[in-house]
């Protein structure tokens, strides 16, 4: 009994020590990481410390970061038709009506107004060359950079690229702060990184950039267009760091110092920051900067054909096996992709064979291939897989893409599982703001009805159904009679390819 009494009291007194010992092995190994070490290579630090390691990338970084203070000219409308405004301003956004007024009253009367703006901007050589947003310094009539040292200058505009909202100005300054550029692609979700810029400096009366530190929420994350004018934004790194009003052009930075991305967007309701904020990988303007810097245009690779995603309906129409590729919607006239013979119905699967996910990944693809370059698509085309070549064209301004005057056509309107069409007259086209010359154009969607449930809209133009062409109201009539009432069918729209189920008692 005493044997095992001495046993207990032994093993406790070991248990005792071996606890003892950890907690100081952990005090110990704690207060040495919370050192931060600088490596050998100026700038870059290890982050041993996170709270060190962010004060260092600040005070160096942020000596880099500056404040764009701009002023441009705009033109409004004046208000003097006795009402207070004009009768344009009464109807917002309806731009029918806006044009309605307009062929009574002609067009009112512009004054021009000084317009001020922020943002900011990381210098990247020694030279002044500053990397910003785009959309920071558009329209601009004259540019000052504030430095955080209380130095200020103007600032010319070197070259500025509207699709990836980056743009490069310049200011003639000696002893400038350089900022290191890293590499985009190394970077891992729920990596910690650093926002800086200078929002709201101009009212605070300060030059020194603020710091706000998340995480990499999520990666390749897409906003499209429209957000911001022709910016295209499909490769995004999202962040809860913090990016308010007047931080866009400022540098997302990683612990070692090194810049990642160029803030660019908040994602919003109320105007302020709610915890979504996205930057340009710092990759895709070193894909551009030199070209910036010599005032070049960007040129970016274009197939000429709009696509979709495939849900499991879509694949199953069109004879894939999974939901991964980008579906043909639509082949524009006289594009590369036309040109090659892709058709509209093909899904692609691979891009030069690198496997295509959905659009986002096809859209990156091309958009970083060179102009001219004869790329190899795989697509799935009636059950085969096939290979077509095609030569990348440079793709165009927006306001290119036009389509062709409009013709004359006969009015008439039919109804089909709650679809209500109508023939692209001049009329209807201006109306609805159309591009296309034939198909058949959505009035009216009868609610609880297939067509409702398929979420088609007034203003979408029909080209086909089950892949049977249509250039105007009577191709749609005998097509329509030709399929079964109780069963799906598969229609082609402006908007892409979407199922109407059969028609319900």
């Amino acid at each position: 009994m005493k044997t095992i009494k001495k046993g207990i009291f032994f093993a406790a007194i070991i248990s005792i020590g071996v606890a003892v010992g950890f907690v100081i092995s952990a005090r110990t190994n704690f207060s040495n990481n919370v050192q931060a070490v600088q490596s050998d290579k100026p700038g870059v630090f290890v982050d041993n410390g996170f709270e060190t390691a962010v004060q260092r990338v600040a005070s160096r970084v942020g000596k880099a970061v500056v404040s764009i203070s701009v002023e441009a000219t705009e033109k409004i409308p004046t208000r003097s038709f006795g009402f207070g405004l004009s009768p344009f301003e009464q109807f917002g956004e309806d731009e029918f009506m806006k044009k309605f007024f307009e062929d009574f009253f002609g067009e009112i009367p512009e004054r021009e107004f000084k317009q001020k703006g922020l943002g900011s901007g990381v210098i990247i050589d020694e030279e002044g060359h500053i990397l910003t947003n785009e959309h920071v310094i558009k329209n601009a009539d004259k540019i000052i950079v504030s430095l955080s040292d209380g130095r200020e200058s103007e600032a010319q505009v070197k070259g500025a690229d509207p699709r990836s909202d980056l743009a490069i100005i310049k200011i003639n300054e000696k002893n400038l702060p350089v900022a290191e550029l890293g590499d985009s692609d190394e970077i891992k979700t729920g990596q910690w990184v650093v926002a800086i810029g200078n929002p709201f400096g101009a009212y605070l009366n300060s030059t020194e950039p603020t710091v706000t530190v998340g995480v990499v929420s999520a990666l390749h994350r897409t906003l499209g267009m429209g957000l911001r004018r022709e910016s295209d934004y499909t490769d995004l790194i999202q962040t809860d760091a913090a990016i308010n009003p007047g931080n866009s052009g400022g540098p997302l930075v990683n612990l070692k110092g090194e810049v990642v991305g160029i803030n660019a967007a908040i994602f919003s309701t109320s105007g302020g920051y709610q915890g979504i904020g996205f930057a340009i990988p710092i990759n895709v303007a070193k894909r551009i900067i030199s070209n910036l810097i010599e005032g070049k245009k960007i040129a970016y690779g274009w197939l000429g054909v709009t696509v979709q995603n495939l849900d499991d309906d879509l694949a199953a129409k069109f004879s894939v096996d999974s939901t991964k590729g980008a579906l043909v919607a639509k082949v524009l006239e006289d594009s590369p992709a036309g040109k090659a013979g892709l058709k509209e119905g093909d899904v692609i699967i691979e891009f030069e064979n690198e496997a295509v996910d959905n659009i986002q990944g096809l859209i990156r693809k091309v958009g970083r291939t060179q102009v001219g370059k004869k790329i190899n698509l795989k697509v799935v085309r009636n059950k085969k897989t096939i290979n077509v070549r095609v030569t990348l064209g440079e793709r165009p301004d927006m306001t290119d893409l036009q389509g062709k005057p409009q013709t004359e056509e006969e009015k008439s309107t039919v109804s089909w599982r709650g679809i209500v069409v109508t023939d692209i007259t001049p009329q209807i086209a201006k109306f609805y703001d159309l591009k296309d010359t034939e198909g058949v154009v959505i009035v009216n969607i009868e609610r609880n009805t297939s067509a409702s449930e398929a979420l088609l809209s007034k203003g979408d133009v029909i080209y086909a159904i089950e892949h049977k062409k249509i250039s105007n109201v009577k191709e749609f009539e005998k097509i329509i009679k030709s399929i079964d009432k109780k069963s799906s069918a598969l229609v082609h729209t402006s908007k892409g390819y979407t199922i109407v189920n059969a028609e319900q008692d």
